[in-house]
């Protein structure tokens, strides 16, 4: 739900989702059902993606009789293959027919292997789990609310696809009030068990296991805060119990939302999440927003995300996706196809924080969001020697702060012994830059200063320890916007010449809708329930740029997936330096305004990405795989390599320090602005790293549109104190445009 959510639901997650490589799960599911298992299929099965040829469809026929002749196709390769007395629809979960071609399916290894062998099967794997990724945003990036009229036709013709954990329709930023109909290239649906939409949720689907008969309602809250981030109607006096109170909005209100649950209590399931695709290229969405990632980037050929935004990209769609949240640790960024943009997180200039206070009058502060009546009332500390479920089952601890420490502990168990609230000990060293919920009032401290509570608890001028627990209040955070620490890290692990993430938007502390049926911290027996709520994750900073896209699509709604990519990534603002540098924040924090017009773009094909995949040395299996085309064969002799693709950005792998290095980057640039004009480059560079451009200035017309350069990189990477690369830059300004081209070159033997 980047990717994921940061909601806490135990102290390992919170102690070290900063600390140590894990898991982007974070988001707590309500739906308890299991999975079934396919009728006359054993226990030993398992559920297989399989790519195959696409199959001619007949001119004359109806989609529904073109998808049933796939069906029979799928039907007749695992008729074949089985072992037991099961039929093949019994066996099939999915059939992609819309945009994609193949099917899932539970199979044995042995028939995984037969069918594998067949020549009408491309390609053939196991399934993957994929995770969530988990107001005032939208001011800080310096888009203004508006009510204007004369923006409004624009935007209602964009449809923005949300893959997640589908929708709470009666929240009012799903309001539909003073929208017309949807547009007329809609060819989608409502589930037939979801009567809520309107003309702001035009569709609605759920999938799971095979099945498209769920409610696609949110119970989890993750995908009412992500839609709504990305295109809610303005609220005004949104707040979580009064918290960050304001006007909780998307980047375009007018937009339309196209509902697609993939998440359920399990996670998200590959063959779900292509089925959503599948559907959602073939409804008509002009974005598609998928805060969703696995725990490490796959081979784009294995990736349902890639794969789905390949199809995607090819129909002129959007696709936004969250880093992932397993930062700060380095190549952790999951999303890393080229074709789709991978969004990193950052913090707005807004904290949120509570306070703790000792008998002694000492003062701490911590990141953690105590949404709770009643605090400010002095409490007796005691030390319950651990906070796990063994030391509190049938303690009464009514009228006490626990010291926890920094041990597992359950938050359940804690709310049980009636306790006041409960002190942890951050373990990372991290800065504290993300506000966690839990169900009962909390403080997390860094060790030192947890250290200076256990030397006030076991001082003997201490007669009654005590603490007071204050309500969370919001602070100016003055050196916003800088790169969160769990937002997960480059550099690409797949392709090392493609910098990702691409841009960063927020994704701390972010106010938005959320599911009445979900808890507030995500917990097992919180019952606090709320219409907006606060959570963090790259998540949160996936649908900013949706929304950023979106605003982007509705002025220029011909303008390719790549075009939409490079007007953002080279129009973004600067954030506060990292030791990763780009690697942290890819080319900085998306700017709506400015991507708008942006002035030039590099644009980029199906083709131009088919060369891409070429030099990274696919086969015909994989090119067959990712285009749906058994001919999709590469040449014989490869051109190029994979950095020569048209990208907005520079990435330059180096092989380490004092290693000298030279490489070349052809590009071509469009003319997006006023025909006659004169860009002139101007470059920025560190000592050691030496770059050029030729020609350095570009003379536009109304008959020469398209203009190409050559970017050579030079030099010799040397380490400085507080950082891992080199940072350069490539600008084309006309005057008024300044369309910025990040250069990183970096040691990829260290980051590795």
């Amino acid at each position: 739900m980047a990717a994921m959510a940061i909601v806490r639901s135990s102290l390992l997650l919170l102690l070290f989702a900063l600390a140590v490589f894990l898991s982007p799960a974070a988001a707590i599911y309500t739906n308890n059902e299991a999975r079934p298992q396919a009728a006359g299929a054993g226990d030993d099965t398992k559920v297989y993606i399989v790519f195959t040829e696409r199959q001619p469809a007949a001119a004359e026929l109806s989609e529904m009789e073109a998808g049933a002749a796939v069906e029979s196709f799928h039907h007749g390769l695992l008729g074949d293959v089985l072992d037991d007395s099961s039929s093949a629809p019994d066996r099939i979960v999915y059939h992609y027919s819309r945009s994609l071609h193949g099917f899932a399916a539970r199979l044995t290894e042995d028939e995984k292997n037969k069918l594998a062998g067949m020549d009408s099967v491309l390609s053939i794997h196991e399934r993957v789990v994929y995770r969530p990724q988990t107001t005032r945003s939208w001011n800080f990036l310096g888009l203004p609310q508006h009510n204007d009229p004369t923006r409004l036709p624009f935007e209602n013709d964009v449809i923005i696809g949300m893959v997640d954990t589908g929708i709470w329709p009666e929240s009012e930023s799903f309001s539909d009030e003073g929208l017309p109909p949807p547009p007329a290239k809609w060819k989608g649906v409502c589930s037939k068990n979801f009567t809520s939409c309107n003309n702001k949720i035009i569709g609605a689907r759920a999938y799971f296991n095979g099945s498209r008969n769920r409610s696609p309602r949110d119970l989890e809250g993750h995908g009412t805060h992500t839609a709504s981030t990305a295109a809610g109607r303005a609220v005004p006096g949104a707040s979580l119990a009064g918290l960050a109170n304001g006007t909780a909005r998307g980047a375009v209100p007018g937009a339309r939302l196209a509902i697609y649950k993939v998440c359920w209590d399990d996670g998200c399931m590959e063959d779900d999440i292509l089925a959503a695709f599948d559907d959602a290229i073939a409804d008509g969405v002009d974005i598609l927003s998928a805060s969703l990632g696995s725990e490490m980037p796959r081979d784009y050929s294995t990736d349902p995300m890639a794969i789905g935004a390949f199809h995607a990209m090819r129909r002129g769609i959007v696709t936004s996706v969250s880093a992932g949240n397993s930062g700060p640790f380095m190549g952790s960024i999951s999303n890393v196809a080229p074709w789709m943009i991978s969004v990193a997180a950052v913090t707005t200039d807004r904290r949120i924080v509570s306070h703790l206070v000792l008998g002694n009058g000492k003062r701490f502060e911590g990141s953690v969001i105590n949404a709770f009546p009643n605090l400010g009332k002095r409490s007796l500390i005691v030390d319950p020697g651990s906070c796990t479920e063994e030391y509190l089952t049938d303690k009464r601890y009514k009228g006490a702060v626990l010291l926890c420490g920094d041990g597992f502990y359950s938050d359940h168990h804690i709310r049980l012994t009636g306790a006041d609230g409960a002190i942890h000990m951050r373990l990372s060293k991290t800065r504290k830059d993300t506000a966690f919920s839990f169900s009962v009032p909390t403080m997390i401290l860094q060790e030192e200063e947890y250290h200076q509570i256990l030397d006030y608890y076991n001082s003997s001028n201490t007669r009654l320890p005590m603490a007071t627990l204050t309500s969370t209040v919001t602070v100016k955070d003055a050196a916003a916007p800088s790169a969160a620490s769990f937002s997960s890290r480059g550099p690409n692990l797949i392709t090392h010449g493609i910098l990702k993430p691409d841009i960063s938007a927020p994704g701390v502390d972010i106010l938005a809708a959320w599911s009445p049926k979900a808890a507030v911290s995500g917990e097992e027996g919180d019952d606090r329930k709320a219409a907006y709520n606060i959570i963090s994750g790259t998540s949160m900073a996936c649908p900013h740029v949706t929304g950023a896209a979106a605003y982007v699509k509705s002025a220029h709604p011909h303008w390719s997936p790549a075009a939409v990519l490079s007007a953002i990534v080279t129009t973004a603002t600067p954030v506060s330096p990292a030791p990763e540098a780009e690697l942290a924040y890819g080319a900085g924090q998306v700017s709506p305004l400015r991507a708008r017009y942006p002035g030039l773009v590099y644009d980029a094909s199906e083709a131009d990405y088919a060369s891409f995949l070429c030099a990274q040395g696919y086969n015909s299996t994989q090119m067959a795989t990712m285009t749906g085309r058994a001919s999709a064969a590469c040449p014989a002799e490869v051109e190029g390599a994979a950095g020569d693709l048209n990208y907005p950005t520079i990435a330059v792998p180096v092989l380490n320090y004092g290693v000298r290095f030279a490489a070349e980057f052809p590009r071509t640039v469009t003319n997006v602005g006023p025909a006659d004009s004169v860009y002139r480059a101007k470059v920025t560079t560190v000592p050691g790293v030496k770059v050029t451009v030729t020609p350095d200035e570009l003379a536009f017309s109304k008959e020469k549109k398209t203009m190409s350069f050559k970017v050579s990189v030079s030099g010799t990477l040397r380490p400085v104190n507080g950082t891992l690369g080199a940072s350069a830059s490539l600008v084309w300004s006309d005057g008024r445009h300044h369309v910025r081209s990040p250069i990183y070159v970096f040691p990829h033997k260290r980051v590795m």
